[in-house]
This record gives structure tokens, sequence and C-alpha cells, in this order.
């Protein structure tokens, strides 16, 4: 038995679906589940297929993605119904941590217009794609240590020990969107979420936060912006394997990749920067350039790892920052941009 108002339109009373829990459309909970277990892993044409050699169902692909928009539409609520994150011990550090991916999105002929053809000239891309950022707060301890003993950790892969677990983590992605016609960043919505959180943790005030991020220039000024906006000093802090990274360009400027020497090189330039001597650094490396005669794209790979040191300078006193026992890395906010992100959006 079904109600509705004429026998064409849409039944909107099922007693008996009611009284059995079932849902509107015409695929059961169970399987919606099974279904975006599967989709948020892998494609959902090889998702379809996955269900089709298990179950014998044919799932057409636009039936997957409507049960996930769907489904999508009740995240902001289960966001508001979880319990709020408690505040942070006492001595304990409150870190924020963002990181941004881009999307590949798909084209819309109608208002991106056709995909360009052949070379493309200067600021056309063959691809279009739309950001997503990530966001991680959490509670952690003070973890002292030496420059030493990072420089363990970070080029001979020694395992600290004792190292503090983060407490009350909480982790959040949005996509960049168009909303009644207005472009609404994905960073503003996650700096949003960041004040809204500190709100809740910082108590009295008198815990120290931490803001953790590469060398992303509109992150930082987004911080300063949003956080700064809610009354909360925070320090500073550049993610040291960036700054490894860029170490190693350095180094292949001067050394055969894989070489002993460009291994030495780094070592020596990464115990000197986590000893606090980010200017003897990058005046060094200006110096070994003027001796040595490098070609015309080494001058220019270097000049980006000098630009990228000097510019994040203020954010490199990581001798200070080791002895307040603060984090240095941005490794929470990193891996969740590559599994929850790249892994979910970016497939072939």
């Amino acid at each position: 038995m079904a109600y509705g108002t004429r026998p064409t339109q849409k039944l909107e009373v099922i007693p008996l679906d009611a009284r059995l829990g079932l849902p509107d459309s015409e695929f059961s909970y169970l399987l919606q589940d099974w279904d975006q277990s599967l989709c948020v892993k892998n494609s959902y044409d090889e998702s379809g297929s996955t269900l089709r050699r298990i179950l014998g169902l044919d799932q057409p692909v636009a039936s997957l993605e409507t049960m996930s928009r769907s489904m999508a539409q009740d995240v902001e609520a289960f966001e508001a119904g979880r319990p709020p994150a408690g505040q942070a011990p006492a001595g304990s550090l409150i870190v924020v941590t963002s990181d941004g991916k881009g999307v590949p999105m798909r084209r819309d002929k109608a208002v991106d217009g056709p995909a360009p053809k052949g070379r493309l000239k200067r600021g056309e891309k063959a691809g279009k794609k739309r950001e997503a950022c990530v966001g991680a707060v959490y509670t952690v301890d003070r973890f002292r240590r030496t420059g030493q003993e990072v420089l363990d950790e970070v080029l001979r892969k020694g395992k600290q020990q004792d190292r503090p677990r983060p407490q009350d983590k909480r982790l959040r992605a949005e996509l960049t969107e168009i909303v009644d016609g207005r472009e609404i960043k994905a960073k503003e919505r996650i700096f949003r979420w960041f004040a809204q959180e500190l709100k809740v943790r910082k108590g009295d005030g008198s815990n120290p936060v931490v803001c953790v991020m590469d060398g992303d220039r509109s992150l930082w000024r987004m911080a300063k912006r949003v956080l700064g906006s809610v009354g909360v000093v925070f320090v500073c802090i550049l993610d040291l394997y960036h700054v490894l990274e860029y170490l190693w360009k350095a180094a292949y400027c001067f050394h055969a990749e894989g070489s002993d020497e460009a291994r030495l090189f780094v070592e020596d330039r990464l115990r000197r920067v986590l000893d606090g001597q980010v200017g003897y650094v990058i005046g060094g490396l200006k110096q070994i350039a003027t001796k040595r005669g490098l070609s015309k794209n080494k001058r220019v790979q270097l000049n980006k790892v000098l630009t990228y040191l000097s510019n994040n300078r203020a954010y490199m006193a990581y001798d200070e920052y080791l002895r307040e026992g603060y984090p240095i890395g941005s490794g929470v906010a990193e891996g969740a941009c590559r599994h929850l992100v790249k892994d979910r959006t970016c497939l072939p």
C-alpha cells in the first residue's frame, strides 16, 4: 500500500517501508555502505564492477555518483553533531597544520570551453584543477630533542623513542567551491574551522599554539589573518622536510645524484639549519655558486633554493623550537593530503 496525490506522481508515503526502515532510494543501506566503501578508494566504474562480480548486480555509474552526492549532504550535520574537542591539558601544545592539493576536475565545455589542443600558450593548462585543503588540529606534549637526534632520525631513519602521540586529533578536508556564483576558497573554510577549534581548546590561553606548514605564502597569510582575528598568539614553523627537499636540490647543483658527496653536503647544511645557522647556509651557498661555474639550469635551480630559504628564514629557528619541544614536521597534514585527497580524487 502506498499513497500519492495522482497515479504518475512519486509515491510520498509507503507505510511498510517505514516500518521496515527501508531507504527512500532503490538501494538498501547495506548496499550503499558497500558501494561507498569501494567508491572512496576506487573509481565509480571499478567499484561497480567489483560488486557486479560478487552480487551479479548491475549499478550504473550515474547511480553511484548520485548516491555519493546524497551522502555528502550529511557531512556538515555529522560534523556539527560530533562532541567538541576538550580543552588542552595544562602544559601541552596545541598544533594546527595544513596543506593544499590540486584535484583534477572534469571539464565542462559549456563553461570552460573545449580543451586546448597542440602546444599550450603561456598561462594555458591542459587539465582543469580545483584546490583542496586539508587541515589537522591536535594537542601533544612537548618533545625536547637535540639537532643531532633529529638529524639521525631524518637522514638515517633512526627511531625516536618515547615520542608523545597526538591527542584529540581532528582532520578535515575542503574543496574550493562555487556557491551562488562566488568562489569559496578551501583555505578559508579550513582556517575558519581552525579558529573554532582553537576557541574551544585554548582554555585560559596558557597553552602555546604552534602552526606547522610548508612554504605556501597564501597559507601563512591566511593563518595570520584568520587565527590572529580570534586573539591567538601562535608560533609559525616551516616544515623541516620541505627544507630537506630544497637542500637536496642544492646538493645536486654541485654533486652527482646518489653520490656520497651529495649526502655529506646535505648532512652538513641540515646540521647547521637545525643549529639555527640558516644565514650561514644561505651565505655559504652563494659563495660556492660564485666560485664554481654552474650551468644555466643549475643556477636557476640554486636560485630557487636560495629564494625559498630566504623567504622562510623567519620560520626556521629550529634550535629554539627543539629547546621548547615544538613539532617541526607537518606529517599529519601531508599524510592526510596524500591518503585523503590524492588517493581518492586523482584516480585514473
